[in-house]
């Protein structure tokens, strides 16, 4: 195998994305690759990918390797972490079968990761699950009665500008499928004009889709400059013992955001946000919700989650997956249909115009003498 192109590099993968172009070698330390992760990757069309971590340690089945096989992206790995140090990001390296070159000189082994690799690692992570699910749902279940106050009032909700009150509150996360499930969604946000809240990169997708955020929420880790200038209100999540690591950023944008100290994860918050301020329904897109969601945010429970969601009950509609429950592609039957139903008021005024119907009068007085009737 031969590829050549240009190297983009930074230990934290969500923070290279936005650098790559398409064609550029990504170099990442990415232990255990999850879905959210490779999906920015493949959208970036980066030539191929090398990682100074295990890309599958066989902890859990992790799917982001799989998806960047389904794209045809070269997975790489290296066991030698020096090598971030050794290429400046925009050099030139090339891929020679098991080797990587620099300037002419072999710089370092590396060790692609087939179809039939990924599949023996991932069989690991298979074999591996039931061992992770104990050690989870004990973590759930002993931080749970750790962070009780989320649910029983004992950590206050901090006052916020933006009027939630008997409105809809839609919650977008950066979770897998996020922005198809969004686009599915589109239809209801023009109609329905849902208060708007972003958690960290969640709120860049609104911004995509030509939605600015009335809030943004979270520890401001992946959301754009960009997209906490054009929100309406920024809250920042804050640690139990009011630590906020997000803060400096924040304010050195010239924004003075609302801090919110709780324990859980930014969604979580974003969830007793809405509830506490009266929101008439909450609809919830790309969040997490399951063991491997959580395995690969790197929690090992999920004691916040299932407190927030126990607390905000039926008034939570989960919109995760909604994209693969619904589908409207034109079909030529329904498109029959609309031309049928289009030209039918049409024939009748023209067959009730009184011109139309001088003409069809001196048309059948011809048919009758050619014909002899």
């Amino acid at each position: 195998m031969y590829i050549k192109g240009i190297v983009k590099k930074d230990k934290k993968t969500k923070n290279l994305t936005s650098r790559l172009q398409p064609g550029d070698i990504a170099l990442i330390s990415h232990k255990d690759l999850d879905e959210i992760a490779a999906l920015s990757l493949s959208e970036k069309k980066v030539r191929c990918v090398i990682n100074t971590e295990k890309t599958i340690s066989g902890r859990y089945p992790n799917q982001g390797p799989l998806i960047l096989l389904e794209k045809n992206i070269p997975i790489f790995e290296v066991k030698e972490p020096s090598i971030f140090d050794d290429f400046k990001e925009g050099d030139t390296i090339e891929i020679i079968e098991d080797k990587i070159v620099y300037e002419g000189k072999d710089a370092a082994i590396c060790h692609y990761l087939d179809e039939a690799k990924i599949e023996e690692l991932l069989n690991i992570g298979y074999d591996n699950i039931e061992k992770e699910l104990d050690k989870f749902i004990e973590n759930t279940l002993d931080y749970a009665k750790k962070e009780k106050g989320l649910v029983t009032g004992k950590i206050p909700i901090p006052k916020i500008k933006t009027t939630i009150n008997q409105k809809h509150a839609l919650i977008v996360v950066r979770g897998k499928d996020y922005k198809r499930d969004l686009e599915t969604i589109k239809s209801y946000i023009d109609e329905v004009k849902p208060v708007l809240i972003g958690v960290d990169g969640g709120a860049d997708a609104l911004l995509d889709f030509g939605y600015t955020p009335h809030i943004i929420i979270g520890d401001m880790d992946s959301v754009s400059d960009n997209c906490l200038l054009k929100a309406k209100e920024v809250i920042v999540h804050a640690y139990a013992d009011g630590r906020a690591p997000g803060l400096d950023r924040v304010r050195n944008l010239g924004i003075e955001p609302v801090i919110y100290p709780s324990p859980g994860t930014s969604e979580d918050i974003a969830l007793l946000l809405a509830y506490a301020n009266h929101a008439d329904l909450i609809v919830a897109v790309g969040t997490h919700t399951n063991m491997i969601d959580f395995l690969e945010k790197g929690r090992s429970g999920m004691s916040s989650t299932f407190l927030a969601r126990l607390k905000v009950g039926d008034k939570l509609v989960d919109a995760k997956g909604v994209n693969k429950l619904y589908h409207s592609p034109v079909k030529a039957k329904h498109l029959a249909s609309i031309i049928i139903g289009a030209l039918i008021p049409i024939i009748i005024l023209t067959l009730i115009h009184p011109v139309t119907k001088s003409f069809l009068v001196l048309l059948k007085i011809r048919f009758k003498l050619l014909f002899g009737l």
